[in-house]
């Protein structure tokens, strides 16, 4: 079979795919934004010395680390909207909702993962660290902000590298939903032409490039702020 992609080159296909990636990375983009800042408000809650709610995010954590992506999504947009008010279910499905759904959905699940690579860096750096902050008039919340969690990101830098991509990959979920992202636009692509090949074989070239920039930046990234703490 031969290769033939000059009809995604230009025209309507091309554009499909170039819209496709474009809300792709808008996904993972917006997901990874927020995941970060939930995972960073997980792992202060967690370290505050009150069992209830450390059981509580333990009991999100693990929801979403247990149950698989594609049904979070799914719950999320057919579910969720079914527990709102009348008012607000209306708005919700007269709207175009599905990108909203998706990174909310990703965002929460990908903030699980996170936090337990944040809460990893954290269990490796000294206590001395915590008590040096305090010894300079610090309180937890700047021991936090100052001291603790800078290093804990350095050191989480290689399994939150990680998790990046496995998100990126996971933005192709989002098409279950209707979200118009890459993998959608290729099956559009693929029941308007019946170039199956082809067309996947450029979507799957489009993902690679994508994965492998994620990890050079990522790879930037650990040897600007070295993974492992020096004491």
């Amino acid at each position: 079979m031969d290769l033939d992609i000059s009809f995604l080159l230009h025209g309507q296909y091309g554009e499909l795919l170039l819209d496709g990636l474009k809300t792709t990375l808008l996904v993972f983009a917006l997901s990874w934004l927020l995941g970060m800042a939930l995972a960073v408000v997980i792992v202060l809650l967690r370290a505050i010395p009150f069992r209830p709610l450390d059981a509580l995010m333990s009991l999100f954590v693990e929801y979403h680390r247990n149950v698989p992506t594609v049904v979070q999504i799914m719950v999320w947009y057919f579910g969720m909207p079914q527990v709102l008010p009348p008012g607000l279910k209306a708005y919700v499905n007269a709207g175009n909702t599905e990108l909203l759904f998706a990174v909310i959905a990703l965002s929460l699940n990908v903030s699980a993962y996170m936090s337990e690579d944040l809460r990893s860096g954290l269990k490796a750096i000294p206590a001395a660290q915590a008590e040096a902050g305090r010894a300079i008039g610090l309180g937890f919340l700047q021991s936090m902000r100052y001291v603790i969690l800078p290093q804990a990101l350095r050191i989480g830098v290689p399994p939150l590298v990680n998790r990046s991509l496995i998100l990126f990959k996971d933005t192709s979920l989002t098409m279950v939903i209707g979200v118009t992202d890459l993998t959608y636009q290729a099956k559009n692509i693929d029941n308007l032409t019946f170039r199956t090949f082809d067309v996947f074989a450029v979507t799957t070239l489009i993902y690679l490039l994508c994965s492998l920039a994620i990890m050079l930046v990522g790879s930037r990234v650990e040897k600007a702020f070295p993974s492992a703490y020096k004491g």
